[in-house]
């Protein structure tokens, strides 16, 4: 038998240079979470006789997908992978929140597909249980202390490893919802123009998406508090590092992922704490007389958690977790300004204008406190509606067929209206579960 060829910090940068892809080739990708919850709102748990668990098991029965398991326990689905080896997955959330990732398409219009099918597996799911799905930023009504945790080592450790480098860490972990975007890039000069452009327009996004004003039943005076948690989480793997902002390159991102503190190592298939070394010391000394698989180098790329984030792809990840629609129409507006040459020089330029109004962290702040009302220069709703227009006109350029979907996300910006003032509305009108669940809930596929 072979030995592995041991792992370098010019290995891992040839795999870096290896990962454009032609023009041709660019798909999108979506990961969609949704939050399972009793009809007053409560966390639904794991093991209970309508749990999680339960839920996943009737999933499997509905799509044929195959189980992933640890130990003993069920923990996630699996898809038929398409030719590039890549396909749908249902995987949980640390409290149980349930998550799509689903096959990169060549369409938007396929996504959408997806997206719907698994929407209506997981209503068909819960039909005769006590469960429904919410689409949303945070849990709003349920106590953390109510929230179970998902039996799987890695969690174990990042339970206890996160709080001592952030107080809301086990609130991002619990009951927080997102809608993450994927991109290809063709070389390492296309992702760095890609990378600094989602860096400079993270804040809109999360203005745009903002749909987590309450927790624990009460307003926590944010239109998205989940934006707000992740800055109190860990300042070593979250945010803003200067590897997106100061001129990106595969090396300096490179360099910034061999260097933040692991949380975890996997052996013999169980995730154990890293105690704080990096992955670089890893390579270069080992752990317990082990050194690091190209494996392991791909489970520590998903333990770093900033707004934008490269691997095979660009994941974009900004925005509170919404209804299936904006959902969509998130992966439409990324898609319209990366896909297109013309848009990406234009939403450049916007980045670079709206950064003279702050830093990204400042202005994120901003969108987390204030969504669309939000200020830099001018209300963030009208950069938000500038930059709708540049997405759209990317999306007739590049996809035409597509276009349509941006659309639920232009009639918000036009009315300047960010998803959490829905849920306000409601809250204010009738503080309940179900007047919530109008707002948040899927009744329909």
């Amino acid at each position: 038998m072979s030995t592995p060829e041991p792992l370098t910090r010019q290995r891992l940068l040839s795999i870096f240079h290896g990962y454009g892809q032609p023009r041709e080739r660019w798909r999108v990708g979506g990961e969609f979470e949704r939050l399972a919850l009793r009809p007053d709102l409560s966390p639904v748990g794991f093991h209970e006789p309508h749990g999680i668990r339960a839920l996943l098991m009737e999933l499997a029965e509905i799509t044929g997908w195959r189980g992933i398991t640890e130990g003993d326990e069920l923990v996630g689905l699996c898809g038929r992978p398409d030719p590039r080896g890549t396909g749908p997955c249902l995987t949980l959330e640390p409290g149980g929140q349930v998550e799509l990732s689903g096959s990169p398409a060549s369409s938007l219009l396929a996504l959408a597909d997806e997206l719907r099918g698994f929407q209506a597996s997981l209503l068909e799911a819960a039909r005769h249980r006590p469960v429904r799905w919410a689409s949303c930023g945070y849990s709003p009504l349920a106590r953390l202390s109510e929230i179970g945790w998902v039996p799987k080592s890695r969690y174990r450790v990042m339970r206890e490893y996160l709080p001592t480098r952030g107080d809301l860490a086990q609130r991002m972990m619990k009951a927080t919802c997102a809608v993450q975007a994927n991109y290809d890039f063709s070389d390492e000069a296309d992702c760095a123009r890609k990378v600094e452009a989602a860096a400079r327009l993270a804040p809109l996004v999360t203005a745009m998406f903002a749909n987590s004003p309450l927790m624990e039943g009460g307003e926590t005076g944010f239109q998205s508090y989940r934006a707000h948690i992740w800055t109190r989480t860990d300042p070593d793997r979250c945010g803003f590092p200067q590897a997106l902002l100061a001129g990106y390159s595969h090396a300096a991102w490179l360099d910034y992922l061999l260097d933040v503190p692991m949380m975890f190592v996997r052996i013999d298939g169980r995730h154990l704490p890293a105690r704080g070394r990096s992955f670089r010391s890893f390579m270069e000394q080992g752990i317990d007389g082990q050194l690091p698989t190209i494996e392991d180098w791909e489970l520590h790329q998903t333990s770093v958690f900033p707004e934008v984030r490269v691997k095979k792809t660009i994941e974009v990840r900004g925005a509170d977790g919404v209804g299936s629609a904006l959902s969509v129409a998130c992966c439409a507006l990324w898609t319209g300004l990366f896909y297109c040459d013309q848009a990406l020089d234009e939403a450049l330029q916007l980045g670079s204008d709206l950064s003279v109004h702050g830093s990204s962290a400042e202005l994120f702040d901003r969108a987390a406190l204030h969504g669309l009302q939000a200020q830099a220069g001018r209300a963030f709703a009208a950069w938000a509606q500038d930059l709708c227009v540049i997405a759209r006109r990317g999306l007739g350029s590049s996809r035409p067929m597509d276009r349509r979907l941006l659309d639920p996300l232009l009639e918000r910006v036009e009315a300047e209206r960010s998803p959490a003032l829905d849920m306000l509305d409601a809250w204010r009108r009738e503080p309940s579960a179900a007047s919530l669940l109008a707002v948040i809930g899927h009744q329909g596929g």
